[in-house]
């Protein structure tokens, strides 16, 4: 009898262990910043493209200033636009 509880209890974990595995996220296919395509995995740098078509994220309100601020990354200097 103490056995048929042992495998009962092994049987519940096993069923728990398939439903939390299959509610995991899928890993990513590309960077978190990236669209997809953007990413170029042989590249030991991965610099996205400027511009809110390069971004992973849809952008709503997308203005000038946040363009400019988007090409300008890296460098130190904002972009010249107000």
């Amino acid at each position: 009898m103490r056995w048929i509880s042992g495998l009962i209890t092994i049987a519940g974990l096993y069923g728990l262990y398939r439903v939390l595995r299959q509610s995991a996220p899928a890993p990513a296919t590309s960077p978190a910043a990236f669209s997809d395509m953007e990413a170029v995995p042989e590249n030991m740098t991965q610099i996205r493209n400027a511009g809110v078509e390069a971004t992973a994220t849809p952008q709503q309100d997308w203005d000038e200033v946040d363009q400019a601020s988007d090409e300008s990354f890296p460098a130190s200097d904002p972009g010249a636009r107000y």
